[in-house]
């Protein structure tokens, strides 16, 4: 085809007013970077979403003799830069990493701008990442990605105000962008996780069922949470501390009177058999007898800029008493050590753009891991600001950043990658604390490319059914977007649940890749009920139970998910358009998905009252209903009654999968026996993977695991079922002697 074909067909003619953009080099396979023609001559910025500074490649295999197929144009207005990318007809967006709502992002306006968003609607633009990516799937499936290298605040308009184009507004100066060209949605995605990283391979135990509340406290009461999971037979692996087991919601501390002895409680949890993860803020109390606080305002490790005095009414002087808050006044300094009030009162904040201040804050997890904890949750760190503007800290504040982050700047610069470089230090310093042991880090804020640190959550949401059916498509997205590792705050953080709510927020949050219940201490001036999974009644806990026997049944195909995300990038879970990309059936739907390519997700569930009984469209082929119980897996018939609340399985014909045995906990036992799921293709066959390794350390980076690759084959001369060939084995590690048992799907 002509250039200028291409150029007409794709909109590679830039609209009267926008400036095409120049190549400037091939960065990947099918990925090109592309800048302003004004700014040729200036110095490219670092781009903290790639996990190496990008560099040019020699000429390879391309869409066509002369570069990209996408195209971006660029102009400036109304003092802001644009860029401009057009939109086939038939084409439907994806990405923007974390954001509430349905999964097609067409017709929407998203900004690139981490928030504190508490109770988030579908109305809020932005949330607490932030995620300048758009995946693109045309009509016939093939696919593309724009990636806007900014960490300014980026408004992301798809297809509003020109339903032929998605346009980028960049408060900052004008930005390289990226595209990547694929055959579907699965090269895309995995040619960005070329460029931007991939997670590293979890503790097993990180996959887990994880219990968290704001707040568990004293002592006593979290032993008290983690024994009513084991009286009841609830399998559970984390019990998690909110921020009131800190001493005046000091950083790298313990409440002396509610927590006296931190090491004895962990060792309780670890007798049986749960870890324990503790939140930690960026935000340090203002206090000169605080020495963390102290320390980094000596070493010039603090965020500079103006000071604030003032409590705003974010936070009444009822609230703050509610939940504890001992404020604390700090003198205004200008041009000093930035102040903004945070639950301790006034705090300063570390500057993570510098290597110094990360190397230091590092330092500070290996005392603060002496008492067994287990794992680090930073929260907060947008950074999130009581009585500052839109909730954050000024703008001109001044960051001293390293010169490979780009050098000095003000926050309105480095706002975006402000938690990212958070958790870029805690990983640091967790890894330095256990060297022997495989780093878990939650964060709620984070920049594209900060899967590498961290997995996440989504937020501070609602107890709502809509909250409930967004759990999907939220956590889809951020799996588009680079992120595999998230999941919901099952039941809701805000506002009581009912049983059902929380039944069927269990079900579906089981089966997604991070699965924690938590809720906040009061809602409208009353403190919330207890939410764990015994809190409903029996219906509820019921289905609660069926869940997580789902959930720890299916460990094994998860941590193999896992294992595939940490080496290609691919989510763990997928829409279901990943199936058949041309599909247009596929492209909208919210309550289904795919975990891996295997298993097809229904979540039927849309209120106690609209139970959706009508399947959503399934991709072509064959897909057999299954059924994963304590004790047994089973086919299920179309006439068989099934638990409305949970969603619904199904196993892809030509498919294996593994199962493991019931545990209350997934280091209670080995995984003997193993359960083979077989739903065999039409020739008869079917494929699958397992893959296993100590469930912790870093033995499997030196080949310390077993990738098997099985095939099912008809059994011979004429027997009934099906023969199970190990076809071939990859790593050196063994899991010992145990049994194998197999279950066929038929037709």
């Amino acid at each position: 085809m002509a250039r200028n074909a291409f150029a007409s067909r794709l909109g590679m003619t830039p609209a009267p007013g926008w400036r095409p953009g120049v190549v400037l080099g091939r960065i990947a396979p099918r990925a090109w970077r592309l800048r302003d023609p004004r700014c040729l001559h200036d110095p490219i910025p670092p781009c903290p979403a790639f996990v190496t500074p990008p560099r040019v490649l020699p000429p390879g295999e391309e869409p066509s003799a002369w570069g990209p197929v996408v195209r971006a144009s660029f102009r400036e207005l109304a003092g802001r830069r644009e860029v401009r990318v057009a939109v086939e007809p038939g084409t439907s967006l994806y990405g923007t990493g974390e954001q509430a709502g349905p999964l097609l992002r067409n017709g929407t306006r998203k900004v690139a701008w981490c928030t504190d968003a508490f109770g988030y609607g579908r109305e809020n633009p932005s949330l607490y990442q932030a995620h300048p990516w758009v995946l693109g799937v045309r009509a016939d499936g093939s696919s593309f990605g724009v990636l806007v290298e900014s960490t300014w605040r980026t408004e992301m308009d798809l297809c509003v105000s020109d339903p032929r184009a998605m346009v980028f507004r960049v408060d900052g100066p004008s930005p390289v962008v990226t595209v990547i060209e694929g055959r579907g949605p699965k090269d895309v995605v995995a040619s960005l996780a070329a460029l931007t990283g991939t997670i590293a391979m979890p503790p097993r135990w990180a996959l887990g069922y994880q219990q968290s509340r704001w707040s568990y406290e004293p002592a006593s009461r979290v032993e008290e949470v983690a024994r009513g999971f084991r009286s009841r037979g609830l399998p559970c692996d984390v019990i998690w501390l909110d921020i009131d087991y800190m001493d005046r919601f000091r950083c790298f501390t313990w409440d002396a009177e509610k927590f006296p002895d931190p090491s004895g409680l962990m060792k309780a949890l670890h007798g049986l058999g749960f870890k324990g993860v503790c939140m930690i803020d960026p935000g340090l109390a203002a206090d000169p007898e605080y020495a963390v606080y102290r320390d980094a305002k000596q070493a010039g490790h603090l965020v500079t800029g103006r000071s604030h005095a003032k409590v705003s009414s974010v936070v009444s002087d009822d609230l703050a008493s509610a939940w504890g808050l001992r404020q604390v006044e700090a003198p205004a300094e200008s041009g000093g050590v930035y102040h903004g009030r945070v639950w301790p009162g006034a705090c300063g904040f570390p500057d993570f753009t510098r290597s110094e201040t990360r190397s230091w804050w590092a330092g500070l997890y290996k005392g603060f891991f002496a008492s067994g904890i287990d794992g680090v949750w930073n929260d907060m760190n947008e950074p999130a600001i009581f009585d500052g503007p839109a909730k954050t800290m000024p703008l001109d504040n001044r960051h001293a950043a390293d010169a490979d982050l780009g050098g000095p700047g003000d926050h309105a610069k480095y706002h975006n990658v402000y938690g990212m470089q958070m958790i870029r230090a805690t990983r640091e310093g967790v890894v330095a604390a256990r060297p022997e042991k495989r780093p878990f880090v939650l964060t709620r804020s984070n920049y594209l490319g900060g899967h590498r640190y961290a997995a996440t959550w989504t937020g501070d949401n609602q107890a709502r059914w809509d909250h409930l059916r967004w759990s999907v498509p939220m956590v889809l997205n951020l799996g588009l977007s680079g992120q595999p590792f998230s999941g919901p705050d099952i039941g809701g953080f805000c506002g009581p649940s009912t049983g059902a709510m929380f039944a069927a927020w269990m079900g579906v949050g089981c089966l997604l890749p991070f699965a924690r219940g938590h809720k906040m201490k009061e809602w409208g001036g009353k403190p919330m009920p207890d939410h764990e999974p015994w809190s409903f009644g029996e219906d509820s806990e019921r289905v609660c139970r069926r869940a997580l026997e789902r959930r720890y049944r299916l460990m094994p195909y998860l941590y193999t998910l896992f294992d595939e995300a940490s080496r290609s990038g691919l989510p763990v879970c997928r829409p279901l358009f990943f199936a058949d990309p041309a599909d247009p059936r596929l492209r909208g739907v919210d309550n289904g998905f795919l975990l891996g390519d295997d298993v097809l997700v229904w979540c039927p569930v849309d209120g106690p009252d609209d139970l959706d009984v009508s399947p959503p469209p399934m991709p072509r082929g064959e897909w057999r209903e299954f059924e994963v119980e304590a004790d047994r897996v089973r086919g299920v018939g179309a006439n068989e009654g099934r638990e409305p609340l949970l969603p619904r399985l199904y196993l892809r014909a030509g498919a294996l999968i593994p199962l493991g045995p019931m545990m209350q906990h997934t280091g209670e036992k080995p995984l003997d026996p193993l359960t083979l799921l077989v739903a065999p293709g039409a020739s008869g066959e079917a494929h699958g993977v397992l893959y296993e390794d100590a469930g912790d350390g870093m033995g499997y980076l030196k080949g310390e695991f077993r990738r098997t690759h099985f095939v099912a084959r008809p059994a011979p001369g004429g027997r009934s079922g099906v023969e199970i060939d190990p076809a071939r084995v990859e790593g050196h590690w063994h899991p010992g002697e145990r049994r194998t048992d197999v279950v066929v799907l038929a037709r």
